[in-house]
């Protein structure tokens, strides 16, 4: 009988900041086997209450940017014991912590904060770098024979249907074409956008501008993915956005396998 495996990432937009507003509570009473987030903004996670790094019935890995201080950063809160944790890798998925990844019995798991392009041109280059390094590597991840699952802030909505205005945003850092070519590539390459899967036309969004008031609007893009290697298709049983989830700007992301 197959088990299933229910998994939710989130870009919390600081994890000292999501603390405060109840983020303990959401993860112990969640239903969740593995909580990935995004943007810790934290150099060490010693920094951080006992609290956040031994929550109760989870273990947590984690990856830091120790060079700028609160700066990106990454996290995985799990259940399951992971057999093997990597945190090093080859170039630009080394630099400002980024990327973690972990091995389980039945498959390999990639919590990534891809960068943000919208600062410059050269901010722009290091972030398309950053895609074709990572679709190198997790295409030789592949060669392993284990199924792959990887989530995150991609940083890029991919579709018209994935934001509220994409004619206004067809030159704007996250909907340029250059950058939504390489989701093209992710998908080329096999891998499986799971909420496009489960729901083709629906409009959902995971994040929004704060500081336009957007998310009363619900003027947001949809920038927060799990993909998975097409041999976990079948057993892809929810892919969804928890819109109703507030404390941040981006709204978290589920899914659930039987594997």
């Amino acid at each position: 009988m197959a088990k299933k495996i229910s998994i939710l990432s989130w870009n919390v937009n600081g994890i000292r900041a999501a603390e405060k507003k109840g983020f303990i509570d959401f993860l112990e009473n969640s239903p969740y086997d593995i909580v990935a987030i995004q943007e810790t903004k934290v150099s060490h996670p010693e920094l951080l209450s006992d609290k956040l790094r031994h929550p109760k019935g989870f273990n947590s890995y984690w990856q830091c940017d120790d060079v700028k201080k609160g700066y990106s950063g990454v996290a995985v809160y799990s259940k399951l014991v992971a057999e093997k944790v990597v945190t090093q890798f080859p170039g630009t998925l080394s630099k400002e912590g980024r990327v973690i990844e972990l091995h389980f019995k039945d498959f390999i798991f990639l919590n990534i904060y891809f960068p943000n392009g919208g600062s410059g041109s050269e901010r722009l280059k290091y972030k398309l770098e950053f895609y074709k390094v990572f679709v190198e590597y997790v295409n030789k991840l592949k060669k392993i024979g284990k199924p792959i699952v990887f989530c995150g802030d991609v940083n890029t909505a991919h579709a018209e249907i994935d934001l509220a205005r994409p004619k206004q945003n067809e030159n704007t850092s996250g909907f340029m074409p250059v950058e939504r070519a390489w989701l093209d590539r992710f998908v080329k390459e096999g891998f499986i956008d799971t909420f496009r899967l489960l729901h083709p036309e629906e409009v959902k969004y995971s994040w929004w501008d704060l500081k336009t008031g957007a998310r009363a609007r619900n003027v947001g893009w949809r920038i927060d993915y799990f993909y998975t290697t097409s041999d976990l298709k079948s057993k892809i049983k929810t892919a969804d956005i928890l819109t109703e989830v507030y404390n941040s700007d981006h709204a978290p992301v589920i899914l659930e396998l039987a594997i």
